[in-house]
């Protein structure tokens, strides 16, 4: 009888010591805060942003996988399925929402009004209803601004130096992003119109209509191209470098990532250096700072970057007074 109290005392102890154990390490998971990551684009596609976040993270001291669960939500590129994903990230209760671009952004405000947000978007976030003003954003939106219009004028005006006598500049736009299609496409037309330039619209919002808008700008017999600081083309880096070097068609970019994989030229912020200023701010917010506190950023510096290499491909020489502004030059 003794051997079986004992017995039973032991298996006693032994469960409630499991027991015990099982909502500790439950509550330590839980303790982990967890990141929604919302985007319209695909994981294949979003490999320099997500190093860019996750530099910006661990600078604060949040470590994906350590001590951070990341939620990611890709949305394809079909933007009708964004409302639902920005729904399930609020429903998991994340602790603070990623949202790069501004279609990801705009469903995740109207998700919630609680959960923090910090975006990443080329139009002015004020104009389009994001927050109150730069310096204090209010509510729970906060995060960076590549402000789109002054780059799209001054990238025309540089694409315009490298290639002087052609009359008609292509302008690749995304018609699925119908406030920034609108806003950039405006500010393009009327820089085009005061240095004597002609626009060729292009439309493309699938892989298909990219290969499809680089056919008619030759059919055309359009001398350049000018692509839109848009989230859908910043995820199809190869496929367009691969286009403008098929056709041979001097293309101007938004970032610096499309020249490094063989791009032409480039003028705006860096992809990943923008990335790495959300996360920054993402891991200040999961410390306890309050997005209305935190003003919206914007770049310090837009940064002209030029291959030689391609340049030389294609025939072109660079103006020394472009080359004098560059600040990178990749040989």
């Amino acid at each position: 009888m003794m051997q079986f109290d004992q017995l039973k005392r032991r298996e006693f102890i032994t469960l409630l010591g499991g027991g015990a154990a099982w909502p500790l390490a439950a509550r330590a998971q839980q303790a982990m805060p967890v990141l929604g990551y919302l985007n319209s684009g695909s994981p294949e596609s979003d490999t320099s942003r997500l190093t860019g976040l996750r530099q910006g993270l661990n600078e604060t001291g949040y470590v994906e996988g350590r001590n951070l669960l990341v939620e990611y939500r890709w949305a394809g590129n079909q933007f009708n399925r964004l409302p639902a994903l920005a729904v399930d990230l609020v429903q998991i209760r994340v602790a603070v929402i990623v949202s790069p671009g501004l279609p990801a952004t705009l469903a995740a405000k109207t998700a919630t009004t609680t959960i923090p947000i910090v975006f990443g978007v080329g139009v002015d976030p004020v104009q389009v209803g994001l927050v109150k003003s730069l310096n204090r954003p209010g509510g729970n939106l906060t995060g960076f601004n590549q402000v789109n219009g002054e780059l799209g004028a001054k990238a025309l005006a540089l694409l315009h130096e490298l290639v002087p006598k052609t009359p008609t500049i292509g302008f690749l736009e995304n018609p699925n992003n119908p406030i920034i299609h609108e806003l950039t496409t405006r500010d393009v037309l009327v820089a085009a119109a005061a240095i004597g330039l002609q626009i060729q619209p292009l439309n493309a919002g699938t892989d298909r209509e990219i290969d499809a808008a680089f056919e008619n700008l030759v059919q055309a017999r359009t001398g350049a191209l000018l692509v839109s600081n848009d989230v859908f083309f910043n995820s199809r880096i190869e496929q367009i470098t691969a286009l403008a070097a098929r056709y041979a068609i001097p293309v101007m970019y938004s970032s610096a990532e499309f020249v490094g994989v063989g791009g032409l030229i480039s003028y705006g912020a860096s992809l990943r250096g923008a990335l790495r200023q959300i996360g920054l701010y993402a891991g200040r917010i999961l410390k306890g700072e309050k997005p209305t506190d935190l003003p919206v950023m914007q770049p310090t510096k837009f940064e002209l970057v030029i291959n030689l290499k391609t340049a030389k491909t294609l025939g072109l020489t660079i103006p020394p007074s472009v080359l004098a502004l560059a600040d990178e030059v990749i040989e």
